[in-house]
């Protein structure tokens, strides 16, 4: 138990450590005698998946539902009585770890793959604490998966791949997200792995001499001129982003600028840009190749700012600038939302919350259809995303691929309704058109609602747009229908009707 609490960088109250030494003291006598795969006491997989949960997150209730969410499954005994020795709140998040639990994500052939697939978002959506101790939980036996048969292996890495992985990422949980998906690449694609392992060595033999020269110069630069920072590190590509990158670039190592990257952690944001505009002073910038996340965050709320700088020498190096809080939130992500709130208060953990959480449960149960669902869900969630800014400067975050029907509808549920026309970047343009990442998009407006054909359909790619398109159609459909039946025009043919119209 000490060294359990040792192993998480949070100062608890004796109260809250008395309440997590009786659920460890409790999972632990509950698992007695039961064992892992690799000859370990099965206590050791709720502490460990509890300790990476809590190097992060370390929420009391959530730690304690760590330790304890085997309990049902693997030891028999009911939830009532964690209910009434831990609470209401430990209960629902155990039960809900418990039916995630039942989630197998085999491939998206499985009949049961959608349904599964939508078990484990209304989980999210509910408490996003249950998905947090269930990566946790996956990390873990990621990190233990050696013991288990090959076959078996491959399934469970390449559904963390493919859902896991990809969660961690919108709840923008780096550290976890980078783990996950290195762990399970070794697994899923082991060519692949060990080619893409080689070529970062060398890279690394070839540019580590440079990258220590680099740090010198910089540090030298900012000291000079009297910008406050905390510290530059190195920060080198993990495997299986750097394989997606070389997929990008065909091959070509050397398009890959930030293989090996600088990061400057200063002490405020306005530290960031005057570390920026002397970075450019003392080194020449490669053009189009600087990113403000700080103005303008991802959606999973991570924030740096970019550059790509020759080091006088004809290399190349990324640097990465951001706060210390920046830093943190990169690596913890919406937990770190939760945790560091104004003045170190916190906010209930149910508040938890991403904006595209909020979308997510909005839409849960408006879709039906299997297959719709998945695409909505390979589109809005799992697809990269893009900022879009109306003529006012307001940022719209859309998945690429997002058309200006897509944009419409995400600035106002029913401005698409009344979309006649649109000015991308001040020029004119058609709806359908696909919209490019900082593009500036005017809608033009009708004074009366227009008429939407099924080409707005197929030009739609958020849930939303489709989900209002759908419905207008539905509803005109019926009109159609009914001054047919009006019309009593039996012999007319519908389909060609229907075709025309």
């Amino acid at each position: 138990m000490k060294d359990f609490l040792k192993s998480i960088p949070h100062n608890f109250r004796p109260e809250e450590q008395a309440f997590l030494a009786k659920a460890f003291a409790f999972a632990q006598k509950a698992h007695e005698g039961q064992k892992r795969k690799n000859g370990e006491d099965y206590i050791t997989h709720p502490v460990g998946a509890a300790i990476i949960l809590g190097q992060i997150f370390p929420d009391i209730d959530a730690l304690a539902a760590t330790l304890l969410h085997d309990v049902p499954e693997d030891t028999g005994l009911p939830l009532e009585k964690l209910k009434k020795e831990f609470g209401q709140d430990v209960a629902d998040l155990v039960d809900g770890v418990t039916q995630l639990g039942h989630v197998r994500l085999k491939n998206s052939t499985d009949k049961f793959y959608v349904e599964n697939l939508r078990k484990l978002f209304i989980a999210t959506s509910q408490d996003v604490r249950v998905i947090l101790i269930k990566l946790a939980d996956r990390l873990h036996n990621m990190r233990t998966i050696g013991f288990i048969p090959p076959e078996k292996q491959k399934k469970v890495a390449k559904e963390t791949l493919e859902i896991y992985a990809p969660i961690a990422g919108r709840l923008g949980i780096g550290s976890w997200k980078d783990e996950l998906e290195d762990l399970s690449f070794e697994i899923v694609y082991p060519k692949d792995f060990l080619q893409t392992k080689k070529i970062l060595e060398d890279e690394l033999h070839s540019r580590s001499e440079g990258m220590k020269e680099m740090q010198k110069k910089l540090s030298t630069a900012l000291h000079l001129e009297g910008i406050k920072y905390e510290e530059i590190t190195g920060r080198v590509k993990r495997l299986y982003s750097l394989f997606n990158k070389l997929k990008k670039y065909e091959g070509d190592v050397k398009k890959i600028y930030d293989i090996i990257a600088l990061r400057v952690i200063t002490k405020s944001t306005a530290d960031c840009y005057a570390a920026l505009g002397i970075i450019h002073k003392h080194f020449q910038p490669v053009p189009g190749r600087i990113k403000d996340f700080i103005a303008t965050p991802k959606p999973n709320g991570y924030q740096s700012i970019h550059t790509t700088v020759f080091d006088n020498e004809g290399g190349v190096f990324e640097i990465q600038i951001r706060t210390d809080l920046m830093h943190e939130e990169a690596e913890r992500g919406i937990a770190a939302h939760w945790f560091y709130t104004e003045e170190g208060k916190q906010s209930s953990p149910r508040s938890l919350e991403a904006p595209w959480i909020k979308e997510l449960r909005s839409w849960q149960e408006e879709i039906t259809n299997p297959d719709e669902y998945l695409e909505s869900l390979k589109i809005d969630f799992f697809r990269d995303r893009i900022f879009v800014f109306t003529p006012k400067g307001d940022i719209k975050d859309l998945p690429v691929g997002a058309t200006v029907i897509d944009f419409a509808f995400a600035v106002h549920s029913d401005l698409g309704y009344f979309m006649m026309g649109a000015k991308v970047n001040g020029k004119m343009a058609k709806i359908t058109d696909t919209l490019n990442q900082g593009d500036v998009v005017e809608i033009i407006k009708s004074k009366k609602p227009v008429t939407i054909s099924h080409d707005w359909l197929k030009a739609a790619k958020t849930s939303n747009a489709r989900g209002k398109v759908r419905h207008y159609i539905n509803e005109h459909s019926k009109g159609i229908i009914q001054r047919v039946k009006e019309l009593k025009l039996q012999d007319f043919s519908l389909p060609k009707f229907f075709r025309k119209k």
